[in-house]
């Protein structure tokens, strides 16, 4: 039934598209049709004036009148039930990964056994997706479908080369924080499979039970390196993403929103009160000799993994590495501070929609029909453990790690998804620089909030 109702809707689309075409539009619309009308006109005219002109001479006089009229009722219905799919009447071409591939190659043969639909397949690397679909699009090429992080849509939309997607009653089967991840200016444009923010690495053998607040991190860090046990307290991966969970646990924000929910780029709020007060918590802790006075990613994933530091902040990506130095670890949400729990960053993939593309209703229908069940999106699970968008899968996770990653995630902030991020990163992370070396924390913010107004209002 399932497969029935797929071929049906997909006719129906198919059918949608030419009628639509064909009433609006122009000349170069007139003749498209006429040209397939006139291949399609072609076919049937091949086979009908030779096996109509062999058959009936010999097959009537041959046969009783028996078998004809069983025939008709058999052979041409199992047919038109085997040959309507093979005929291909469309193709999507997608763009995905090597690990988001394996699992979309299963439906191909679907797609074209039961709509008829050609699927093609083709990998690129996620650190080429956005690149390749900026050139690609606007030339009038390039995939129906492709991958797409959610903090591009802003400019992806602004650059038109994402549509607008109905996931229809699917849409309560996603996780919201992804959905609203990929909304932009009210409108939803991309279909989730994964979400990733960052937590607390806690070395269980050196902290036996989770800090609450960011103040007895430091008091048991601080306590720890008296002993000798660590090098530091902590050392902070970087300045801005890793860090955004201590902002938010003291008021910090990048962006304000406007009373429908959307990122207001006029209210910066790099130099706010919470930021503020998140920046004099971080040149204490520096001052005080409990995190050195220069973020450094590696080092402290080095220094985690040989015992030689008790807490790190990362991601899900770095539980195999963790796993494989043999720390004894757990992962728990990100301490609190005066404002109440910190919420980091949410990242979230998902698939989107060529804007220019002519088969976007066939594309939307190939995701929402195949794409967002249990079984496909199991299967991109499996091959890249995150934390998962698609609410079935998410609550078949055992993985007691990944697990509390996920405990983080409905109230992880989404990433700002507008384009006017991209003038937030360099003054954000020069800023925080400046105070881990001793600057005025309210002058070193407040320029730093101050170029961004000012890159955004030129347009940068």
């Amino acid at each position: 039934m399932k497969h029935n109702r797929l071929f049906l809707l997909v006719i129906a689309l198919l059918m949608g598209a030419l009628v639509l075409s064909a009433c609006g539009g122009g000349e170069e619309a007139a003749e498209a049709p006429a040209e397939e009308a006139a291949e399609v006109a072609e076919e049937p005219m091949a086979e009908p004036t030779e096996a109509p002109m062999e058959e009936p001479t010999e097959a009537p006089m041959e046969e009783p009148t028996e078998e004809p009229m069983e025939e008709p009722t058999e052979a041409p219905m199992e047919e038109a039930e085997e040959a309507a799919p093979a005929e291909t009447t469309a193709t999507l071409v997608i763009w995905a990964d090597e690990k988001r591939i394996p699992a979309l190659e299963a439906l191909v043969d679907e797609f074209a056994a039961t709509a008829g639909v050609e699927i093609v397949l083709e990998q690129v690397a996620l650190s080429d997706m956005q690149e390749q679909t900026r050139i690609a699009i606007p030339a009038g090429e390039g995939p129906d479908i492709f991958i797409n992080p959610h903090d591009r849509t802003g400019e992806s939309v602004e650059s038109g080369l994402i549509a607008p997607i109905d996931l229809g009653a699917k849409e309560d089967q996603f996780l919201q924080s992804a959905l609203d991840a990929f909304t932009y200016n009210g409108q939803l444009y991309g279909m989730p499979y994964a979400t990733e923010n960052v937590a607390l690495f806690r070395n269980v053998d050196l902290v036996p039970e989770p800090v609450e607040t960011w103040d007895e991190l430091m008091e048991v860090g601080g306590a720890l390196m008296e002993e000798g046990v660590v090098d530091n307290a902590m050392i902070f991966p970087n300045t801005q993403y890793h860090i955004y969970g201590l902002d938010t646990a003291y008021g910090g924000y990048i962006f304000g929103k406007d009373a429908e929910g959307n990122f207001n780029p006029e209210d910066v709020g790099l130099d706010s009160e919470g930021f503020i007060a998140a920046g004099e918590f971080i040149q204490q802790v520096v001052n005080d000799g409990l995190v050195p006075s220069t973020a450094d990613e590696a080092s402290g994933n080095s220094l985690f993994e040989d015992g030689r530091l008790a807490f790190q902040i990362n991601g899900p990506w770095k539980l195999p590495d963790f796993a494989a130095a043999g720390v004894n670890f757990a992962v728990d949400p990100l301490p609190s501070g005066p404002a109440g729990p910190g919420a980091p960053f949410l990242g979230s993939q998902g698939f989107v929609i060529n804007a220019q593309s002519e088969n976007q209703l066939l594309a939307q229908t190939f995701l929402t029909e195949l794409v967002a069940t249990d079984e496909v999106m199991d299967s991109i699970q499996a091959q890249d453990p995150r934390i998962p968008a698609w609410l079935p899968t998410l609550e078949k996770i055992d993985d007691p790690n990944l697990a509390g990653f996920s405990e983080i995630t409905p109230y992880a902030e989404p990433m700002p998804n507008i384009p006017e991020m991209g003038a937030v990163w360099s003054s954000w992370g020069d800023a925080i620089q400046l105070i881990m070396n001793g600057e005025d924390v309210t002058e070193s913010l407040t320029n730093g909030a101050n170029q961004i107004r000012e890159s955004i209002a030129g347009g940068s």
